[in-house]
């Protein structure tokens, strides 16, 4: 009798409703039943059940009524969510800013900033100019390295710049017959690759050393850089007689070899071309068989980097000067080639 007066009274409820009502009513609980029944135990909301709820909130004012599985202030959160992202994509920049640089511009910009330590951006924007890239100057700025201390030229250009004005000195040894080992001193000119002087020694000491560098450079011929490494044999009389002669003295990094190049390549032609192949049995000895090498390697020896030419110049003799003879030299390690006539 109860549930009989209950069911009417919800039946006429039901009837003083809004027929508007109850449909959206029905429509909103349809909805939480499809989510109840899509995963089991905990529906997850997508993102087209969220817009639905903001639409509804904006077209039904008894929206809240029929909720069940979210809380009104989450619809609202939703909906300010929505909101802050509808205004951001109508405020995003519609058009880009800075054009994009091409990665071949940026490497480009960067290799010149490298080989030309010197330059600033406005001497870098103005060759791209010429080399038809347009692009601005502030952006050529900020794609240079950044450099942590004063640009400064780079050891190769420094030896091309002052080519002419460059000795290098440097010690090698060379063990004798009766285990001694003996200390040369060889002294390059860089222009034409001469020695221009060379000792030999069983104790080097700095004064021994300064000795010899006034023997190099008689009279006023000293030269205005001298490359050496950082070995202690090169003390405070060495020091003071280089400084004496008016010459800087360049000294290399720590275990850099390869910037005091050119006499270690000659200290390795020295090597390979004559000492690994004699037994030294002395100083004297020695002297006698690298004076014979220098003149090999002076007046015969051609050398790649002056194009195939001695550091004494050597005449071409055409074919008709004569037939093809060999000199030995260098006790028969090496032979020169000339034509005589018959």
């Amino acid at each position: 009798m109860i549930n009989a007066l209950f069911a009417l009274l919800r039946t006429l409820i039901l009837a003083v409703k809004d027929p508007r009502d109850l449909a959206l009513e029905n429509l909103a609980l349809q909805q939480q039943l499809a989510i109840y029944k899509r995963l089991y135990p905990h529906p997850q909301l997508r993102h087209r059940d969220r817009l639905f709820w903001i639409w509804l909130s904006r077209i039904w004012g008894g929206w809240r009524n029929p909720l069940l599985i979210v809380k009104p202030q989450t619809v609202i959160s939703w909906h300010r969510k929505g909101f802050k992202l509808f205004w951001s994509r109508l405020s995003r920049r519609r058009s880009p800013g800075r054009p994009q640089v091409s990665p071949q511009v940026r490497t480009l910009i960067r290799k010149m900033a490298r080989a030309n330590p010197l330059w600033g951006a406005p001497r870098i924007h103005g060759e791209l100019l010429k080399l038809g890239i347009d692009i601005s100057e502030r952006t050529v700025s900020r794609l240079m390295p950044k450099h942590q201390k004063p640009p400064s030229q780079s050891w190769r250009t420094f030896l091309d710049n002052h080519f002419c004005e460059l000795v290098s000195i440097d010690f090698f040894t060379v063990p004798t017959a009766t285990f001694r080992v003996l200390f040369v001193l060889v002294v390059l000119a860089h222009d034409r690759r001469r020695v221009l002087h060379f000792n030999v020694t069983e104790h080097p000491t700095s004064a021994w050393t300064a000795q010899q560098i006034v023997e190099a450079f008689p009279e006023d011929r000293a030269p205005r850089y001298i490359i050496r490494d950082r070995d202690q044999i090169y003390g405070e009389d060495f020091r003071q007689r280089v400084a004496g002669m008016q010459t800087r003295e360049v000294i290399t990094a720590f275990q850099s070899p390869w910037q005091n190049a050119y006499v270690e390549r000659l200290i390795g032609s020295i090597r390979r071309e004559c000492l690994d192949h004699c037994i030294v049995l002395g100083e004297r000895h020695l002297r006698r068989i690298l004076q014979t090498y220098f003149d090999y390697y002076h007046r015969s020896r051609t050398h790649l980097s002056l194009a195939k030419d001695a550091p004494e110049p050597r005449a071409i003799q055409p074919p008709e000067s004569g037939k093809v003879i060999q000199l030995p030299q260098v006790g028969g390690l090496h032979h020169r080639y000339k034509r005589r006539a018959a």
